[in-house]
């Protein structure tokens, strides 16, 4: 099945890509000392692996490559640095060692983040930093000191039980089912909720029992609500986080490294990054 994505203004997009990128630069420039700096970072470094796949449908370029892997890089670095018996960690950013301070909870550290953040790490199949994150209290992203719907926490403990390979993985999944429904949405809206946070927990259930059917269809279903959402009105056609569907794309790459088939084609999923295509070309 191809469900072919919507339309963005190319040159447009490209244009922006440079600014992006210096603002992206600006906040690296102080990710070691600065919450702002390393929050600016985390957005920056999103939006731009996502502008580049406007002009790069397929994820074939170095350049938008390198973005996805810089993404990361920021995004596991904040993480990392939440170790409460270090005064700093060590991460690579750039393929330049930066020595971050270490922190307590923060606005930018929530669940969220860390849901991207782990989408970045199975996509980019970096198991350290997935086994890092998966070790990541659910404690501390409660603790940032803003509210977000339940369902985020239980999908969270979902994933990371999965990776640990722990057997309470089956409970969270079934809550993060349970939870994750309109009825139960509070900060998100119904449809949001529906669309797009509800089909890549599907899509891991369906994993999870091996069934190529089911989860060729649901990872259908998934980039037909993404697109359905994202071209609903125009101020979320024009909106970059509709560009790739991330969620479904890191499910589809777990069901793609452990030989689960499915046909499913579209640009919201790039193929490089699908299958991999940049295999031991860099260091992470």
């Amino acid at each position: 099945m191809i469900v072919p994505p919507q339309e963005h203004p190319k040159d447009e997009m490209a244009e922006v890509v440079p600014v992006m990128e210096g603002s992206l630069s600006h906040s690296l420039e102080e990710i070691e000392t600065s919450h702002n700096s390393r929050s600016g970072a985390v957005m920056r470094s999103l939006n731009v692996a996502l502008v580049r796949c406007v002009g790069d449908l397929g994820a074939v370029m170095l350049e938008t490559w390198e973005s996805w892997l810089l993404a990361i890089q920021v995004h596991s670095a904040v993480f990392a640095a939440v170790d409460p018996a270090r005064e700093t960690v060590t991460c690579k950013i750039r393929q330049e060692e930066r020595h971050l301070a270490t922190t307590g909870p923060q606005i930018y550290l929530n669940a969220n983040t860390w849901l991207n953040a782990f989408y970045f790490a199975i996509i980019c199949r970096e198991a350290a930093r997935l086994d890092m994150l998966a070790r990541i209290p659910v404690s501390l992203l409660r603790a940032f000191g803003g509210r977000l719907d339940e369902y985020a926490y239980a999908w969270v403990e979902t994933l990371q039980s999965f990776w640990l390979r722990r057997d309470d993985l089956g409970t969270h999944l079934v809550r993060a089912v349970n939870l994750c429904v309109p009825a139960r949405a509070g900060t998100l809206d119904g449809d949001e909720m529906d669309s797009l946070r509800r089909p890549p927990i599907m899509m891991l259930y369906h994993h999870l029992r091996g069934d190529a059917a089911g989860f060729d269809e649901s990872l259908a279903d998934a980039v037909r609500r993404h697109k359905a959402y994202w071209t609903a009105d125009e101020d979320r056609t024009i909106n970059i986080m509709g560009i790739v569907a991330l969620g479904p794309l890191a499910i589809a790459c777990l069901a793609r490294a452990n030989g689960l088939p499915f046909d499913v084609e579209s640009g919201y999923l790039p193929n490089a990054l699908l299958d991999f295509t940049w295999r031991g070309e860099f260091d992470a």
